[in-house]
């Protein structure tokens, strides 16, 4: 292929866990490595982070195609080894990340106006096109994230999905500096991040979650309160005086794995108050009290991954040592182990795999 510019020692043939049958566990197997088309870069992954996205695709239990055979991941850590002849703004040796939007058409109404994740054509990575979970992975060049060269591949794969997502929900809440805002789900993986984007962005966190193990962590992460959902005679008033008027948080970030959650903030939002539903329970569905909605003036919305800029900036908090993802590596050979864990509601914090190992 005339104009593709590749390192030297990139193999042809590369070890990957493949999905060949939606429900089955994950084959580690050889397969060939892509060339990148004109538009598209090739990246070396080093590290790459096990999302619980990664999970529905390998069970297919959500509403969306995947194709088959796939390659799942989408917090690909790596270094640039090669590109197509029409990019001309990455160099080889550049680190990269590959992202779960892996490219979009740029040209709808919707990648205009900067969301991108919302384009009919996106493309997901270890979704509908192959993901991290390989050596070698082919992502647009327009969408792949730029990682400073200063950054650890390692401790940042976590952050190109799970950092990305709950900065964007927080942006979206509309939160300002010294309000504050409920983080449900606060113990669990995109949850510590949550706190932390919270923090460094100047807003109060109070953090819901159950058991004194995720009350110490969220509180060393930066908590001023924890509601223990296990233990509390009513959430609803509990979080409400955890806020210095007794009104009720101005933003509830919503990344919790069950229903109920879902069900309560619109109860516990102070008026003019924003609920942002990050996490996606199957089968689950938002219900708000219409009165007190109306009355309260309430919005409830949906927040997606997001953008490019969104990815930059989440990023630039990484590279400023305002972000430390909790996380454990195992070699991509033991990714199935992982899927197990995360199946039996065993995993605090995130895995990355290495794929070297």
């Amino acid at each position: 292929m005339s104009g593709v510019r590749m390192a030297e020692g990139v193999p042809s043939k590369q070890m990957a866990q493949v999905i060949e049958k939606t429900g089955q566990p994950v084959v580690f197997k050889e397969i060939p490595v892509q060339k990148p088309g004109p538009d598209e870069i090739l990246v070396n992954i080093k590290y790459s982070g096990v999302c619980h996205t990664d999970l529905h695709a390998l069970n297919g239990d959500w509403p969306l195609d995947t194709k088959l055979p796939l390659v799942g991941g989408h917090e690909g850590a790596g270094v640039v080894v090669g590109m197509g002849d029409l990019v001309d703004d990455w160099t080889l040796g550049d680190y990269a990340g590959v992202k779960w939007i892996n490219g979009s058409c740029l040209s709808c109404s919707f990648c205009q106006q900067a969301d991108e994740p919302l384009c009919a054509k996106a493309l997901l990575s270890g979704y509908t096109v192959d993901g991290s979970f390989q050596q070698y992975c082919i992502a647009k060049a327009a969408h792949a994230a730029r990682i400073p060269k200063e950054c650890d591949l390692e401790a940042i794969s976590p952050v190109l999905c799970a950092g990305i997502t709950v900065y964007k929900g927080l942006k979206e809440s509309g939160a300002r500096p010294g309000q504050t805002v409920a983080i449900v789900g606060a113990g669990g993986g995109l949850g510590s991040l949550a706190i932390q984007y919270a923090k460094a962005m100047g807003l109060r966190v109070i953090a819901i979650d159950g058991g004194d193990e995720k009350k110490k962590m969220t509180a060393e992460l930066g908590a001023e309160h924890f509601v223990d959902f296990m233990t509390s005679k009513n959430v609803v008033s509990d979080v409400k005086a955890a806020t210095e008027d007794g009104l009720g948080p101005h933003a509830v970030i919503l990344v919790a794995v069950n229903e109920k959650p879902f069900q309560q903030a619109a109860e516990y939002v102070r008026p003019r108050g924003t609920v942002i539903a990050i996490g996606l329970p199957a089968g689950a569905y938002l219900r708000a009290p219409v009165f007190e909605s109306v009355i309260k003036m309430i919005t409830i919305k949906g927040s997606y991954v997001g953008n490019r800029r969104d990815s930059a900036e989440a990023i630039e908090f990484f590279r400023r040592g305002l972000i430390k993802a909790p996380f454990k590596t195992v070699g991509l050979s033991e990714l199935q182990k992982v899927y197990d864990l995360m199946h039996e509601g065993k995993i605090a914090g995130r895995y990355v795999v290495d794929t070297s190992k």
